[in-house]
């Protein structure tokens, strides 16, 4: 029998039954190094970018996600995890007690945050919902644009699990659980092809989602029913018509998008 290279049993040994408790120690702590070095070998790790033409099919399926109906909708909860996550960030950056999140079912988000109803801290929470998915999707390309496909993966990943330990309902749970799923399983057992392409269609969802979701809050602003939005919200908070911060939200996004297609682009010419 020979030592496995991952652990270290001495030949002719077998870890179960009659195996000292330190022996079993060691091996037990190996195996957890050997995951740990793996996960850290991903996040600073170089991986060469997939074929022109698979890349430019991430930017396509993106586009089909983001502009169809049926793809939109179940992917809309993804932009809605970004959404609220920049809220929540944002307000523990100015000093307010986060609460919790809430998912809903209709891709709907609330973000509770305790502090001062008025004042930078308050405007800063409220301007951070519509520019998080893009900005997300602006470090991510940011990392493929140095060859670190695996390291958004992980990224994502990190985020989704802190930002779980605040969801305060069943729905959001249920939906954190699913995507934090999906992302570690790509992680862990898709192979590295396969790994790279789906961080490249997750830079595109984000760069693109984001853009979408501010023309969805204008049109629901036309029809009377965004007086609660964050828009109207900030609008309340600075005097400055909400039509302004959708335009700023806009532009933002838009510009996230620019930038992230530049950086991502120069990695397709051979």
């Amino acid at each position: 029998m020979r030592a496995s290279p991952y652990f270290p049993v001495p030949v002719g040994r077998r870890v179960g039954r009659g195996t000292e408790p330190g022996e079993l120690a060691r091996v037990g702590g190996v195996r957890e190094m050997t995951r740990l070095q793996r996960i850290w070998t991903d996040i600073v790790g170089v991986q060469d970018p997939p074929a022109i033409t698979a890349i430019w099919l991430t930017a396509v399926v993106a586009v089909l996600i983001v502009m169809l109906r049926p793809t939109w909708r179940p992917a809309r909860h993804a932009v809605t995890i970004a959404h609220e996550g920049g809220h929540a960030l944002a307000a523990l950056v100015t000093g307010r007690k986060l609460s919790g999140i809430r998912l809903h079912s209709d891709s709907s988000g609330l973000t509770l945050s305790r502090g001062k109803p008025r004042g930078l801290g308050m405007i800063v929470t409220a301007a951070a919902g519509y520019t998080a998915p893009s900005l997300l999707g602006l470090l991510a390309a940011g990392l493929l644009h140095q060859r670190h496909a695996l390291a958004v993966l992980w990224t994502a990943l990190l985020l989704l699990t802190a930002m779980l330990l605040k969801i305060r309902n069943f729905r959001g749970l249920y939906v954190m659980l699913v995507a934090g799923f999906v992302v570690f399983a790509v992680s862990w057992w898709a192979s590295a092809p396969v790994q790279s392409l789906f961080a490249y269609l997750v830079t595109w969802f984000l760069l693109l989602a984001g853009p979408k979701t501010v023309l969805e809050l204008q049109a629901t602003r036309r029809r009377g029913r965004g007086s609660s939005s964050d828009a109207d919200q900030l609008g309340r908070l600075t005097r400055v018509p909400g039509l302004f911060w959708v335009g700023f939200f806009l532009v933002f996004d838009l510009a996230a998008l620019v930038v992230g297609a530049w950086l991502i682009v120069p990695r397709l010419v051979p």
